[in-house]
């Protein structure tokens, strides 16, 4: 991930050149310095402030506000167990507890590989396929503990669970 060296200096100044300098562009920037660095390093920050009219508090404030922002690495993987009220009632707590077990992390931690992190979530938006998990882009339902613990050997093995 980003050590902030020369090279990501670079990318760093090349998404505020291509998106803008001023305060309004915060968002913007931060979300794609997000998407580069897969999440907002410290030293990205400073160097947006360094070279824009934003300042660190603000771009900070914006980066804690907003939800979609990470200061922190994330794995190449965020695995979501939603926990709204149909995935909560179908078994949510096992699944988020299943996954715990297979990963070797709790809810709200990265693998040591940095291959996955795993995360509660209030609402995935999927309520009829209740309980749902979502593993990067790929949304899982109707899921039991066993089930949800072969969409780990799957993902393992580059296939995909059904």
């Amino acid at each position: 991930m980003c050590q902030c060296e020369a090279n990501d200096l670079e990318k760093i100044d090349a998404i505020v050149g291509r998106i803008g300098a001023d305060a309004t562009r915060a968002i913007p920037v931060l979300q794609e310095i997000q998407k580069e660095f897969h999440y907002i390093p410290l030293k990205a920050i400073e160097r947006i402030a360094a070279t824009t009219e934003m300042t660190e508090s603000q771009l900070y404030g914006v980066a804690t506000f907003y939800s979609q922002f990470r200061l922190s690495p994330v794995g190449e993987k965020i695995i979501r167990v939603c926990h709204g009220t149909a995935c909560h009632v179908g078994g949510a707590e096992g699944l988020t507890e299943a996954l715990e077990a297979r990963l070797g992390i709790k809810n709200g931690e990265t693998t040591a590989d940095m291959k996955y992190t795993l995360e509660s979530v209030a609402c995935l938006g999927c309520c009829s396929l209740a309980p749902v998990v979502m593993a990067g882009d790929k949304t899982y339902g109707k899921l039991d503990r066993k089930k949800v613990a072969r969409i780990i050997d799957d993902l393992e093995g580059g296939g995909e669970s059904r």
